[in-house]
């Protein structure tokens, strides 16, 4: 399986976060799952004509291209030339080589919430006119057009995140590589359902403040982030804290709110990342399986029984008080 990587705008933070996969590493797994990396900007030695030719080479058709992996938004600007951004030797625009790259791929792959939906790229004005390679934030469309399909008959695969997890991306580079990969294994962004099936909710090391709504008032404190900090755990669709990042650690856990980063439109909130707008002092972003109106009785029931170590361990910044230890009675 032939496997072509190319960057365009964006920060590379997710070719940073693939490059810490580990047990096993990145090129140990492709070699593995039988991947052939033809060029990376950042691993790959060839440059200049070399890539110049390799591209050539897929284009004629003597070299056959399995996996086009696009990492950063496209530019279209201005006024839909796409040469905010050139393919530096080629005279093309990056956005006209992806198009051409495209309609020669098996799969297409976009490589975090820039490529996936324009992300923090496509923010604020978006004088760049960035987007997704098929969506511009929710919706369908982007550079590839809704009715884009690969060579495989697949829409464009969105591993979306800012960054990605390592695992996300080699777990689907290998399930497309072992013939795995179907219509059902995505959900209505394209996201990989391994993880967009899961909330990062699930394995907060901060739950048992969340069950009795003992929340943190201010950046440090240990307490759930919800109510006031503007995370957005209960309603993210990714496995970050059952699948900790390097093995140890997550947004949650560093102290600092989920923002929902796998999600499109997920750079605009309307609001400060770390505020949680509220109406009649309740949150507006509430779980997403659960009604209001429970959410709020349910609330107001576990804040009245919250034990008195979660209510004070909540605000601070350090362990006060310890769980009680039972003493068993002769």
């Amino acid at each position: 399986m032939n496997l072509l990587w190319l960057q365009s705008a964006g920060c590379g933070g997710c070719s940073m976060s693939l490059l810490n996969a580990e047990s096993p590493d990145l090129l140990t797994s492709f070699e593995a799952a039988g991947i052939n990396l033809l060029w990376h900007p950042s691993i790959s030695e060839e440059t200049g004509s070399e890539v110049s030719e390799l591209l050539e080479q897929i284009l004629n058709g003597s070299l056959p291209l399995d996996m086009l992996c696009l990492e950063g938004s496209v530019l279209r600007g201005p006024n839909g030339t796409g040469r905010f951004h050139m393919l530096g030797g080629t005279g093309l625009s990056m956005m006209e080589w992806i198009e051409k790259l495209a309609a020669k791929a098996r799969f297409t792959i976009a490589i975090g919430s820039c490529a996936a939906y324009g992300g923090i790229s496509a923010a604020g004005d978006n004088i760049t006119d960035a987007t997704g390679l098929q969506f511009e934030g929710e919706l369908e469309g982007g550079l590839l057009g809704p009715a884009y399909r690969s060579l495989e008959g697949f829409k464009t695969l969105n591993i979306s995140g800012c960054p990605v997890h390592p695992n996300w991306v080699t777990e689907t580079l290998i399930s497309i590589a072992l013939g795995e990969h179907t219509d059902e294994a995505v959900d209505h962004f394209g996201r990989p359902r391994m993880y967009a099936d899961q909330l990062v909710h699930h394995g907060c090391n901060r739950n048992e403040f969340y069950e009795y709504k003992a929340s943190a008032e201010v950046p440090g404190e240990r307490g759930c982030m919800m109510e006031n900090m503007g995370c957005l755990g209960t309603q993210a669709h990714a496995d970050c804290n059952s699948r900790p990042w390097n093995g140890e650690g997550s947004c949650t856990k560093g102290g600092y709110a989920c923002i929902n980063c796998t999600a499109p439109e997920f750079e605009e909130p309307g609001h400060s990342f770390t505020e949680t707008p509220k109406i009649a002092g309740i949150p507006v972003g509430l779980p997403t399986d659960m009604p209001k109106a429970w959410f709020v009785a349910l609330a107001s029931l576990s804040k009245a029984a919250t034990p008195e170590r979660l209510r004070k361990n909540a605000t601070s910044e350090k362990l006060i008080y310890p769980p009680t230890i039972h003493k068993r009675k002769n």
